[in-house]
């Protein structure tokens, strides 16, 4: 059952432990490698409340001419606003609400503006198990509210306007008190395919106190009408996950079934980005939504195999400290 108040927002204005939060809106284009990213954060430093501010990111990714497209803009905390009892966002003047966002943001020479409107699509996927959405461990939760949404309306890039129309992906939303540490992080809205199959998947690495946790990988699939959340403790500790830049193979399975899969694309496909993190310094997003995967299903009980294919409508993103990485940070 989807809890709805997990879908609104988790900051308390004031509070004194750090935090980061975010509702982020992605889409891809049926049949060419185009794709679009837009994010509306909360960011506020651990201590310094009053510190806090909004910021609102946008990305369009176009794999044809391999110019892709990045902004950042940061607002003071009091010229937003981020409802508690609703799905409801503000960014100065530029607004998320169901079904609906608007706005524009400008940076280093580059300007996207957006006027879209998207429907709800599934039901809410929660890549955690639903016990660990409250408490402090982990530090970083993370569900899609609205998985399969369809996008229509207009972008425009640097003077271009691109029409929108039917472009596939999902409404999701982020929080926590830190970052991973360090984890790459895939989903595909869809698959060439299997259009109304959806994949949410993590490895991850992260810090309690001073020692670092094995690799942990977390997967989600929604496939020919079934769910197989491949996310307890247990299932996430003995499942496969090695990632590099810029691949990543993994497996999990149980008794039901086994998922084995790899995302890729190429370093220029990527976006570079700066995450300030709350208890202080910055990590780097590589960021992109034109990746490929190849996702393999066996049916344990009967055997069956199936292989699901995305050529180019794969998210793709690795945190990192590292900065040896090759990627432009753009914004």
């Amino acid at each position: 059952m989807t809890d709805e108040r997990l879908s609104f927002t988790q900051y308390t204005p004031g509070q004194r432990e750090g935090h980061y939060e975010s509702f982020y809106q992605r889409g891809n284009h049926p049949t060419r490698p185009l794709a679009f990213w837009i994010r509306y954060t909360i960011f506020s430093p651990k201590g310094r409340p009053e510190a806090a501010i909004g910021e609102l990111w946008s990305i369009f990714f176009d794999g044809e001419t391999g110019e892709h497209v990045a902004t950042k803009e940061e607002h003071p905390i009091a010229d937003t606003a981020w409802a508690r009892d609703a799905f409801n966002v503000r960014i100065g003047d530029r607004v998320l609400s169901p079904g609906r966002l608007r706005g524009e943001a400008s940076s280093s020479g580059n300007t996207i503006g957006w006027d879209l409107k998207y429907t709800d699509g599934q039901e809410t996927i929660y890549l955690l198990p639903r016990s660990m959405y409250s408490g402090g461990f982990p530090k970083a939760k993370s569900l899609v509210g609205a998985p399969l949404s369809s996008y229509s309306g207009t972008l425009t890039v640097n003077g271009a306007q691109i029409d929108i129309d039917d472009w596939i992906g999902s409404q999701n939303h982020n929080w926590g008190s830190q970052h991973t540490d360090y984890y790459a992080f895939g989903q595909i809205a869809g698959f060439d395919d299997a259009p109304d199959s959806f994949l949410e998947v993590i490895t991850a690495q992260t810090r309690v106190g001073p020692i670092r946790t094995p690799f942990m990988t977390l997967l989600v699939l929604r496939h020919r009408g079934r769910e197989y959340a491949l996310n307890s403790p247990n299932t996430a500790r003995k499942a496969k996950g090695r990632f590099g830049y810029f691949d990543w193979d993994f497996a999990t399975g149980n008794d039901e079934v086994r998922i084995e899969g790899r995302i890729t694309a190429p370093g220029e496909a990527f976006v570079g980005l700066n995450y300030y993190n709350p208890p202080g310094g910055i990590k780097h997003c590589l960021n992109t939504k034109i990746g490929a995967c190849e996702l393999t299903v066996t049916d344990r009980a009967t055997g069956t195999v199936e292989t699901l294919r995305a050529s180019h409508r794969a998210l793709f993103e690795i945190l990192t400290d590292d900065r040896e990485h090759g990627v432009e940070i753009r914004a």
